[in-house]
Protein backbone atom coordinates (compact mmCIF):
# COMPACT_ATOMS: atom_id res chain seq x y z
CA UNK A 1 0.00 0.00 0.00
CA UNK A 2 1.07 3.58 -0.64
CA UNK A 3 0.33 6.51 1.70
CA UNK A 4 1.09 9.88 0.02
CA UNK A 5 0.93 12.84 2.42
CA UNK A 6 -0.53 16.21 1.44
CA UNK A 7 -1.12 19.49 3.25
CA UNK A 8 -4.52 20.20 1.74
CA UNK A 9 -3.49 22.95 -0.67
CA UNK A 10 -6.01 23.56 -3.43
CA UNK A 11 -3.99 21.99 -6.26
CA UNK A 12 -3.34 18.91 -4.10
CA UNK A 13 -7.04 18.52 -3.32
CA UNK A 14 -7.94 18.94 -6.98
CA UNK A 15 -5.43 16.24 -7.91
CA UNK A 16 -6.92 13.80 -5.39
CA UNK A 17 -10.47 14.64 -6.42
CA UNK A 18 -9.84 14.20 -10.15
CA UNK A 19 -7.97 10.93 -9.66
CA UNK A 20 -10.78 9.31 -7.70
CA UNK A 21 -13.59 10.84 -9.78
CA UNK A 22 -12.03 9.62 -13.02
CA UNK A 23 -11.26 6.13 -11.69
CA UNK A 24 -7.49 6.64 -11.92
CA UNK A 25 -6.56 6.00 -8.29
CA UNK A 26 -5.61 2.48 -7.24
CA UNK A 27 -7.39 1.00 -4.25
CA UNK A 28 -3.89 0.33 -2.88
CA UNK A 29 -3.34 4.08 -2.38
CA UNK A 30 -4.58 5.85 0.76
CA UNK A 31 -4.02 9.63 0.57
CA UNK A 32 -3.22 11.29 3.89
CA UNK A 33 -4.42 14.89 4.13
CA UNK A 34 -3.45 17.43 6.77
CA UNK A 35 -6.09 20.18 6.44
CA UNK A 36 -4.56 23.66 6.41
CA UNK A 37 -7.64 25.80 5.81
CA UNK A 38 -11.37 25.45 5.27
CA UNK A 39 -12.12 25.75 1.57
CA UNK A 40 -14.67 24.36 -0.83
CA UNK A 41 -12.09 22.17 -2.60
CA UNK A 42 -11.35 20.25 0.59
CA UNK A 43 -15.07 19.67 1.04
CA UNK A 44 -15.76 18.54 -2.52
CA UNK A 45 -12.71 16.27 -2.50
CA UNK A 46 -13.80 14.52 0.69
CA UNK A 47 -17.31 14.09 -0.66
CA UNK A 48 -15.91 12.55 -3.86
CA UNK A 49 -14.16 9.94 -1.70
CA UNK A 50 -17.36 9.39 0.28
CA UNK A 51 -19.35 8.90 -2.93
CA UNK A 52 -16.86 6.38 -4.31
CA UNK A 53 -16.40 4.71 -0.90
CA UNK A 54 -12.66 5.08 -1.27
CA UNK A 55 -10.23 5.22 1.68
CA UNK A 56 -8.68 8.53 2.65
CA UNK A 57 -6.94 9.56 5.88
CA UNK A 58 -7.43 12.94 7.55
CA UNK A 59 -5.11 14.44 10.17
CA UNK A 60 -7.31 15.36 13.14
CA UNK A 61 -4.66 17.44 14.92
CA UNK A 62 -3.06 19.54 12.15
CA UNK A 63 0.30 21.13 12.95
CA UNK A 64 0.28 23.87 10.30
CA UNK A 65 -2.24 26.22 8.73
CA UNK A 66 -5.50 27.62 10.10
CA UNK A 67 -6.32 24.55 12.21
CA UNK A 68 -2.95 24.19 13.94
CA UNK A 69 -4.18 25.67 17.22
CA UNK A 70 -7.81 24.60 17.01
CA UNK A 71 -9.23 22.58 19.91
CA UNK A 72 -12.56 21.97 18.19
CA UNK A 73 -11.44 20.41 14.91
CA UNK A 74 -12.78 16.93 15.71
CA UNK A 75 -16.19 18.25 16.78
CA UNK A 76 -16.38 20.61 13.81
CA UNK A 77 -15.44 17.84 11.39
CA UNK A 78 -17.96 15.31 12.69
CA UNK A 79 -20.70 17.94 12.77
CA UNK A 80 -19.94 18.97 9.19
CA UNK A 81 -19.73 15.46 7.72
CA UNK A 82 -22.06 13.56 10.01
CA UNK A 83 -19.41 11.17 11.29
CA UNK A 84 -16.21 9.46 10.16
CA UNK A 85 -17.48 7.30 7.30
CA UNK A 86 -14.70 5.85 5.16
CA UNK A 87 -12.13 8.30 6.57
CA UNK A 88 -9.25 6.96 8.65
CA UNK A 89 -8.76 9.41 11.56
CA UNK A 90 -5.04 10.13 11.82
CA UNK A 91 -3.04 11.64 14.66
CA UNK A 92 0.30 13.41 14.48
CA UNK A 93 2.30 12.28 17.47
CA UNK A 94 2.84 15.56 19.32
CA UNK A 95 2.21 17.30 22.62
CA UNK A 96 -1.54 17.50 21.99
CA UNK A 97 -2.00 13.89 20.88
CA UNK A 98 -3.50 12.66 24.15
CA UNK A 99 -6.04 15.50 24.23
CA UNK A 100 -7.28 14.83 20.69
CA UNK A 101 -7.25 11.08 21.31
CA UNK A 102 -9.58 11.52 24.29
CA UNK A 103 -11.97 13.50 22.11
CA UNK A 104 -11.94 10.77 19.46
CA UNK A 105 -12.55 7.97 21.93
CA UNK A 106 -15.49 9.90 23.42
CA UNK A 107 -16.93 9.80 19.89
CA UNK A 108 -16.72 5.98 20.07
CA UNK A 109 -13.80 5.88 17.64
CA UNK A 110 -11.61 2.93 18.61
CA UNK A 111 -7.83 2.96 18.77
CA UNK A 112 -7.70 0.20 16.16
CA UNK A 113 -9.40 2.48 13.61
CA UNK A 114 -6.91 5.36 14.13
CA UNK A 115 -3.70 5.83 12.15
CA UNK A 116 -0.61 7.33 13.78
CA UNK A 117 2.01 9.53 12.13
CA UNK A 118 5.22 9.31 14.15
CA UNK A 119 8.13 11.23 12.67
CA UNK A 120 9.98 12.62 15.71
CA UNK A 121 11.91 10.72 18.37
CA UNK A 122 10.73 13.23 20.97
CA UNK A 123 7.23 11.74 20.77
CA UNK A 124 8.02 8.03 21.03
CA UNK A 125 6.72 8.02 24.59
CA UNK A 126 3.49 9.72 23.52
CA UNK A 127 3.02 7.00 20.92
CA UNK A 128 3.62 4.19 23.43
CA UNK A 129 1.20 5.77 25.89
CA UNK A 130 -1.51 6.41 23.29
CA UNK A 131 -1.48 2.88 21.87
CA UNK A 132 -0.50 0.93 24.96
CA UNK A 133 -3.78 -0.98 25.20
CA UNK A 134 -4.50 -1.43 21.51
CA UNK A 135 -2.51 -1.18 18.28
CA UNK A 136 -3.10 1.59 15.79
CA UNK A 137 -4.64 0.73 12.43
CA UNK A 138 -1.37 1.82 10.78
CA UNK A 139 1.68 3.70 12.00
CA UNK A 140 3.70 5.80 9.55
CA UNK A 141 7.31 6.35 10.66
CA UNK A 142 10.91 6.63 9.40
CA UNK A 143 12.79 3.40 8.75
CA UNK A 144 15.10 3.89 11.73
CA UNK A 145 15.99 1.56 14.59
CA UNK A 146 14.53 3.64 17.44
CA UNK A 147 11.14 3.75 15.71
CA UNK A 148 11.13 0.08 14.68
CA UNK A 149 11.77 -0.92 18.31
CA UNK A 150 8.72 1.03 19.48
CA UNK A 151 6.06 0.58 16.81
CA UNK A 152 3.77 -2.43 16.96
CA UNK A 153 1.19 -3.67 14.49
CA UNK A 154 0.84 -2.54 10.88
CA UNK A 155 3.96 -0.55 10.02
CA UNK A 156 4.31 1.90 7.14
CA UNK A 157 7.76 3.07 6.03
CA UNK A 158 7.64 6.84 5.57
CA UNK A 159 10.22 9.36 4.38
CA UNK A 160 10.63 12.58 2.40
CA UNK A 161 12.00 11.39 -0.95
CA UNK A 162 11.83 14.73 -2.75
CA UNK A 163 15.03 16.77 -2.47
CA UNK A 164 13.71 20.32 -2.39
CA UNK A 165 15.85 23.07 -3.93
CA UNK A 166 15.73 26.76 -3.07
CA UNK A 167 15.43 27.68 -6.75
CA UNK A 168 13.82 25.75 -9.60
CA UNK A 169 16.90 26.34 -11.72
CA UNK A 170 18.99 24.38 -9.19
CA UNK A 171 17.35 21.01 -9.84
CA UNK A 172 19.48 18.46 -11.67
CA UNK A 173 18.11 16.95 -14.85
CA UNK A 174 17.55 13.55 -13.25
CA UNK A 175 17.96 11.97 -9.80
CA UNK A 176 17.05 8.95 -7.68
CA UNK A 177 13.69 9.12 -5.91
CA UNK A 178 13.02 5.84 -4.09
CA UNK A 179 13.22 2.06 -4.08
CA UNK A 180 10.91 1.57 -1.09
CA UNK A 181 8.21 0.06 -3.29
CA UNK A 182 10.59 -2.80 -4.13
CA UNK A 183 11.51 -3.83 -0.59
CA UNK A 184 8.91 -2.63 1.92
CA UNK A 185 7.19 -6.01 2.30
CA UNK A 186 10.51 -7.87 2.67
CA UNK A 187 11.40 -5.49 5.51
CA UNK A 188 8.22 -6.12 7.48
CA UNK A 189 6.12 -3.14 6.38
CA UNK A 190 2.57 -3.22 5.05
CA UNK A 191 3.11 -0.02 3.06
CA UNK A 192 5.31 2.94 2.25
CA UNK A 193 4.68 6.66 2.07
CA UNK A 194 6.16 10.06 1.27
CA UNK A 195 5.29 13.67 0.45
CA UNK A 196 5.06 13.00 -3.30
CA UNK A 197 6.86 15.57 -5.48
CA UNK A 198 5.97 18.42 -3.09
CA UNK A 199 8.32 17.66 -0.19
CA UNK A 200 7.76 18.11 3.53
CA UNK A 201 8.24 21.89 3.74
CA UNK A 202 5.04 23.87 4.20
CA UNK A 203 4.77 27.44 2.96
CA UNK A 204 1.70 29.52 2.27
CA UNK A 205 1.34 31.52 -0.89
CA UNK A 206 3.61 31.61 -3.90
CA UNK A 207 5.63 33.91 -6.10
CA UNK A 208 6.50 34.41 -9.73
CA UNK A 209 9.37 32.02 -10.54
CA UNK A 210 12.57 32.78 -12.40
CA UNK A 211 12.46 29.22 -13.73
CA UNK A 212 9.58 26.82 -14.35
CA UNK A 213 10.19 23.22 -13.25
CA UNK A 214 8.04 20.17 -14.03
CA UNK A 215 8.82 17.20 -11.76
CA UNK A 216 7.98 13.83 -13.30
CA UNK A 217 8.62 10.50 -11.57
CA UNK A 218 9.32 7.39 -13.62
CA UNK A 219 10.58 3.82 -13.28
CA UNK A 220 14.07 2.99 -14.53
CA UNK A 221 15.10 -0.37 -15.99
CA UNK A 222 15.88 -1.72 -12.51
CA UNK A 223 12.44 -0.87 -11.16
CA UNK A 224 13.72 2.04 -9.07
CA UNK A 225 11.71 5.23 -9.11
CA UNK A 226 13.55 8.31 -10.28
CA UNK A 227 12.44 11.89 -10.84
CA UNK A 228 13.11 13.91 -13.96
CA UNK A 229 13.18 17.69 -13.62
CA UNK A 230 12.26 19.57 -16.78
CA UNK A 231 13.53 23.13 -16.35
CA UNK A 232 13.01 26.20 -18.49
CA UNK A 233 15.98 27.94 -20.12
CA UNK A 234 15.10 31.67 -20.05
CA UNK A 235 15.56 32.08 -16.31
CA UNK A 236 17.08 35.56 -16.00
CA UNK A 237 13.90 37.23 -14.71
CA UNK A 238 10.27 36.50 -13.83
CA UNK A 239 8.74 37.64 -17.11
CA UNK A 240 6.86 35.40 -19.57
CA UNK A 241 6.06 32.45 -17.31
CA UNK A 242 4.03 30.92 -20.14
CA UNK A 243 7.14 30.97 -22.34
CA UNK A 244 9.16 29.32 -19.58
CA UNK A 245 6.54 26.59 -19.28
CA UNK A 246 6.70 26.01 -23.03
CA UNK A 247 10.46 25.48 -22.80
CA UNK A 248 10.10 23.00 -19.94
CA UNK A 249 7.15 21.05 -21.32
CA UNK A 250 8.80 20.76 -24.74
CA UNK A 251 11.69 18.95 -23.03
CA UNK A 252 9.18 16.69 -21.30
CA UNK A 253 7.50 15.77 -24.60
CA UNK A 254 10.87 15.00 -26.21
CA UNK A 255 11.77 12.74 -23.27
CA UNK A 256 8.37 11.01 -23.44
CA UNK A 257 8.60 10.23 -27.15
CA UNK A 258 12.20 9.08 -26.79
CA UNK A 259 11.29 5.70 -25.32
CA UNK A 260 9.27 6.62 -22.22
CA UNK A 261 5.74 5.97 -23.47
CA UNK A 262 5.42 3.07 -21.02
CA UNK A 263 5.40 5.66 -18.20
CA UNK A 264 2.15 6.99 -19.64
CA UNK A 265 -0.61 8.28 -17.36
CA UNK A 266 -3.60 10.50 -18.00
CA UNK A 267 -1.81 13.50 -16.47
CA UNK A 268 1.42 12.91 -18.38
CA UNK A 269 -0.47 12.71 -21.66
CA UNK A 270 -2.18 15.99 -20.78
CA UNK A 271 1.21 17.66 -20.30
CA UNK A 272 2.46 16.24 -23.60
CA UNK A 273 -0.65 17.62 -25.25
CA UNK A 274 0.13 21.07 -23.81
CA UNK A 275 3.55 20.88 -25.45
CA UNK A 276 1.95 20.11 -28.79
CA UNK A 277 -0.81 22.74 -28.60
CA UNK A 278 1.18 25.49 -26.89
CA UNK A 279 -1.39 25.82 -24.11
CA UNK A 280 -0.29 27.25 -20.75
CA UNK A 281 -2.55 25.99 -17.89
CA UNK A 282 -0.99 27.97 -15.02
CA UNK A 283 1.48 26.92 -12.35
CA UNK A 284 -1.02 25.32 -9.92
CA UNK A 285 -2.32 23.04 -12.68
CA UNK A 286 1.23 21.97 -13.51
CA UNK A 287 1.74 20.92 -9.88
CA UNK A 288 -1.64 19.20 -9.85
CA UNK A 289 -0.79 17.17 -12.95
CA UNK A 290 2.64 16.18 -11.60
CA UNK A 291 0.95 14.82 -8.45
CA UNK A 292 -1.71 13.02 -10.46
CA UNK A 293 0.95 11.40 -12.63
CA UNK A 294 2.92 10.24 -9.59
CA UNK A 295 -0.06 8.65 -7.86
CA UNK A 296 -1.46 7.02 -10.99
CA UNK A 297 1.97 5.60 -11.89
CA UNK A 298 2.55 4.16 -8.40
CA UNK A 299 -0.96 2.74 -8.51
CA UNK A 300 -0.21 0.97 -11.77
CA UNK A 301 2.89 -0.55 -10.21
CA UNK A 302 1.03 -1.74 -7.10
CA UNK A 303 -1.71 -3.22 -9.27
CA UNK A 304 0.84 -5.14 -11.33
CA UNK A 305 0.76 -2.95 -14.41
CA UNK A 306 4.36 -1.68 -14.26
CA UNK A 307 7.58 -3.72 -14.31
Amino acid sequence: MYFPYFRGRQYEMLALKELVSEGLLSTSIVPVVEPVKLMSTFDTTLRAYFDKQRPIAIIFNPAVGDFAKSDTFVDDYIKRYGGIGNVTPTLLMSKNTSTVLRVLTKKNISLSSIMAFLDKRDFLDEYKSAFESEEAKYTLFPDEREFRRTVRGSKVMFKDNFIKKARNADYPEDEFYTEDHLFYTDEGYVGFGDYSIIGSDYTEGGFAPYAVAIHIVYFDNGGNMRVRHFISDSNEDTSDVAGKFSEAVTKLAEWFYNGQQHQSTSALLTLVNYAETGYYPGLPTIKKLSIMHHLELVGKYLDGGMV
